[in-house]
């Protein structure tokens, strides 16, 4: 079993920043994606931002330029910094994380965090 406890979330004013942690623990490998996906009020989950064991990335064209994620692989965790924030990133913001060591892969979900952006 893999457990994730994700924390950072909040309520802020547009323009301005929050940052994300997801910690994981249990039974990790060391070849798994670390990301983080979104669910905003009547709309389907969508991915925000992903990082490989190696530290390749790739992110939603819509937070490209103001969202960072990064990782800690000595602690299993993975961040994601939040700048510029707009009103449509209010969401619940649930971290994932996709053990690739086995086949099929298999994905774990954190409970999420919402985020909310209004002034």
């Amino acid at each position: 079993q893999v457990q994730l406890v994700e924390s950072g979330g909040g309520l802020v004013q547009p323009g301005g920043s929050l940052r994300l942690s997801c910690a994981a623990s249990g039974s990790i490998f060391s070849i798994f994606v670390m990301g983080w996906y979104r669910q905003a009020p009547g709309k389907q989950r969508e991915l925000v931002a992903r990082i490989t064991s190696g530290g390749s990335t790739n992110y939603a064209d819509s937070v490209k330029g103001r969202f960072t994620i990064s990782r800690d692989n000595a602690k299993n965790t993975v961040y994601l910094q939040m700048n510029s924030l707009k009103p449509e990133d209010t969401a619940v913001y649930y971290c994932n994380i996709r053990i690739t060591a086995y086949i099929p892969a298999r994905d774990y979900w954190g409970k999420g965090t919402l985020v909310t952006v209004s002034s």
